[in-house]
């Protein structure tokens, strides 16, 4: 029993290490590693669990996967629609939670 309980840790403990550097490396390209840092340190408790809940629900069913891709789709076409004015209130949301993770 104690090997399943240490091994259980371990994968999630690496798990969470492979989420984090995933989360750095494809918010760096864009941003510079720097501040997706600081960006995701500063996530709140709420878009944390909002990620979690919504990735758990898309990796575990096909529909699922739809709804979120769906959701994901539809709010891509909406921000291109709205253009500059949506890619400005984007920017200053990062910069906005850039500053809550110093």
């Amino acid at each position: 029993m104690t090997n399943i309980l240490l091994a259980d840790i371990a994968l999630r403990a690496g798990g969470a290490l492979l989420k984090r550097g995933v989360e750095r490396g494809v918010m760096g390209q864009k941003l510079g590693a720097k501040k997706a840092a600081r960006v995701i340190k500063g996530r709140s408790m709420t878009q944390t669990l909002i990620g979690t809940a919504l990735a758990r629900m898309a990796t575990r069913s096909v529909p699922g996967a739809i709804v979120v891709g769906g959701g994901l789709l539809a709010k891509t076409l909406y921000d291109r629609r709205k253009g500059k004015a949506a890619r400005a209130d984007g920017q200053a949301a990062l910069e906005k939670q850039a500053k809550k993770g110093e």
